[in-house]
């Protein structure tokens, strides 16, 4: 499978490496960043999490056989894909992991996250390196989201050039 921020995202969520995502595979994702930062099933957050990567998931799978295959994903993803189920769902998965509620993380907490959904926790450091561009040990929510939104969407962002995927954000010719 080539290296492109798609290629990359599905094999990430394609946890078993069948070349399909499951809606088990998917919504796992949920349950894992929760039990990474100690929330349980019933908290009001996860419930909101789950919601929003179920509409996700029925977004993706384009023929409702409950897998989703590369070419599904492929044809799905985009920047409407993103601002209609994407962001809000990874969105949730920022607010499981924030907290405090204060609309940050902090290093652990990012690196907690990121390595729950699916990331090794080297490229979680990198790119929380990457958005911390104003280096207060903090990323706020927009810089989160804005960072996916625009490794998925265009390949470049701060969190491509962390991933070793491409130029980082401003850096193109």
């Amino acid at each position: 499978m080539a290296d492109s921020p798609q290629h990359r995202i599905f094999a990430m969520l394609d946890v078993d490496g069948d070349g399909a995502i499951t809606h088990q595979e998917y919504l796992a994702r949920v349950d894992r960043v929760a039990a990474a930062v100690g929330r349980d099933a019933g908290d009001p957050v996860v419930a909101a999490s789950r919601a929003a990567h179920e509409a996700v998931f029925r977004d993706m799978d384009a023929d409702g056989d409950g897998r989703v295959t590369f070419e599904e994903y492929r044809a799905w993803v985009g920047h409407e894909a993103f601002e209609r189920s994407c962001r809000p769902a990874l969105g949730s998965l920022f607010d499981l992991a924030d907290t405090d509620a204060d609309g940050h993380l902090d290093r652990a907490a990012f690196t907690r996250l990121r390595t729950a959904a699916g990331n090794a926790e080297t490229d979680a450091g990198a790119a929380f390196d990457a958005l911390d561009t104003d280096h207060d040990g903090l990323i706020d929510r927009d810089a989160y989201l804005t960072g996916i939104r625009d490794f998925v969407t265009t390949g470049s962002s701060p969190m491509a050039a962390a991933y070793g995927a491409g130029p980082a954000l401003g850096t193109r010719s």
